[in-house]
């Protein structure tokens, strides 16, 4: 009796791979280099935890293959129950091509912290100026030196709570449209933040990721907590 049947990866093309064949994942050293495959627009937006994290996640994978990574961060200025350095601060600080700014107010937006809109919204206008420099720099950077200035252009642009700033009205969505429809073929646009999915983000976006909020340990009265939040 003739077996018919087939291995679904033979009918798929994908070629089996023997142990002996397997290679183990290995490290090298960095060097400058430029993604062929870079340019999509990313949008991480939920009541979830892990947007941010999941974005510097990318960047310092991206980093780690020589392409330049720069995050400019929006509301995260800090708090009173968060240290003023963070570990992803430090963390970025020591790798090579990668880079961040804070242009947060201290304070969130909307806490009872004694801080004023005006100043929450010249923060959050200061950073998006910010982003409209490094994106107008980043037109076919080709591979940049892992110390060069942001404004010398990047691979990687992370804006991290950009979105946020937009829920709060310290932004103007259309502005953050603009920006986005302004950016070079070949660079990797990151926009994080929010509750309320950002419809004027979304269209534009090659990838959407819905952050939803299952279970959090701040709803049983748990702070933020130095290695995991900060």
């Amino acid at each position: 009796m003739t077996d018919d049947t087939t291995d679904d990866s033979s009918e798929r093309g994908i070629e089996s791979e023997t142990d002996e064949d397997a290679t183990a994942p290995t490290a090298s050293a960095i060097e400058p280099a430029a993604p062929e495959e870079f340019g999509l627009v990313q949008v991480w937006w939920g009541d979830g935890k892990g947007k941010t994290t999941a974005a510097m996640g990318m960047g310092f994978r991206a980093a780690g293959h020589g392409y330049r990574v720069h995050m400019v961060q929006f509301m995260k200025g800090g708090a009173g129950s968060v240290e003023d350095v963070r570990g992803e601060y430090n963390a970025i600080e020591n790798f090579p091509g990668f880079s961040y700014e804070n242009t947060g107010h201290y304070g969130w937006h909307g806490f009872l912290d004694g801080s004023d809109d005006d100043e929450h919204a010249a923060k959050a206008s200061g950073g998006l100026a910010r982003a409209e420099e490094i994106v107008a720099a980043s037109a076919d950077p080709g591979p940049v030196a892992l110390d060069a200035p942001p404004e010398e252009g990047v691979h990687m642009l992370i804006l991290d709570e950009i979105l946020y700033a937009v829920n709060r009205d310290l932004l103007d969505a259309e502005a953050v449209r603009d920006l986005v429809e302004s950016k070079p073929d070949d660079l990797e646009l990151v926009l994080t933040g929010g509750h309320d999915r950002p419809a004027f983000a979304c269209d534009l976006a090659d990838l959407v990721t819905h952050v939803e909020k299952e279970t959090h340990p701040m709803d049983a009265g748990h702070g933020a907590r130095k290695g995991t939040e900060y």
